[in-house]
Order: structure tokens, then C-alpha cells, then sequence
């Protein structure tokens, strides 16, 4: 269980207990071969965890309407606070194309399914 922490903002703790609350996943509890789909406010994307945070990404008609491998870095709030390496629901997914710098796409996730290949 968290337990809020005195340096950090009553807006900060809250944002961290609801993440608790809400769920979601942690990359280094997944095996490779794992497939996360992620239902955000606009896409629906499929992720393949080949290993660790380094995963193919499909979904998006812009950055990755093919697979493409990306390295996720977890998931944020919507600033510069970052929960490493976990796809949360109701928080923004933050990753990187491999070959073209860094992206963000806003995740509200639902119910992150979890199936494998």
C-alpha cells in the first residue's frame, strides 16, 4: 500500500494512489511474447513485449499504423512525473519510436487486456 510522502504535492500523492487504485500493468512482470492491447481515448493499439520495455506497436494511423518497435517508458500523468515501465489506466502512455525521437500518446485505458501469441 503507498503511503503519501511528505516532498511530494497532495496533487502528486493523489495522482499516485488513484494509479494504485485504477491498476494497470508492469512491463517486468511480463514474459516476452505478452500482447497488450491499450484502448486510449482515439486508438486502439496492440502491443508485443519482446523484452523488458522494448515492445512492436501498432495501431496509430500516423506513428505506427504497421508494427514498429518502440521502447516504453512508462506511464504519466500528463506531466514530467513518470511510473517506469507500466501501461496504467487513465494515464498517458509515454514512449519512443526506436528511429524518430520521442512520442506521447494519451492513454485512458479502460481495461488493458493481456493475451498471448
Amino acid at each position: 500500500m503507498f503511503m503519501p510522502h511528505p516532498n511530494l504535492s497532495d496533487d502528486v500523492n493523489r495522482a499516485i494512489i488513484q494509479s494504485e487504485i485504477e491498476g494497470g500493468v508492469s512491463l517486468n512482470d511480463l514474459p516476452p511474447s505478452t500482447v497488450l492491447e491499450i484502448q486510449t481515448l482515439h486508438h486502439c493499439y496492440t502491443a508485443v513485449i519482446l523484452r523488458g520495455n522494448v515492445a512492436l506497436l501498432s495501431g496509430h494511423p500516423e506513428f505506427c499504423p504497421e508494427p514498429v518497435q518502440v521502447a516504453i517508458a512508462g506511464s504519466s500523468w500528463g506531466g514530467s512525473m513518470l511510473k517506469l515501465q507500466f501501461v496504467g489506466r487513465g494515464m498517458h502512455l509515454e514512449f519512443h519510436l526506436t528511429d524518430s525521437g520521442n512520442s506521447r500518446l494519451p492513454a485512458r485505458l479502460p481495461a488493458p487486456h493481456l493475451g498471448r501469441h
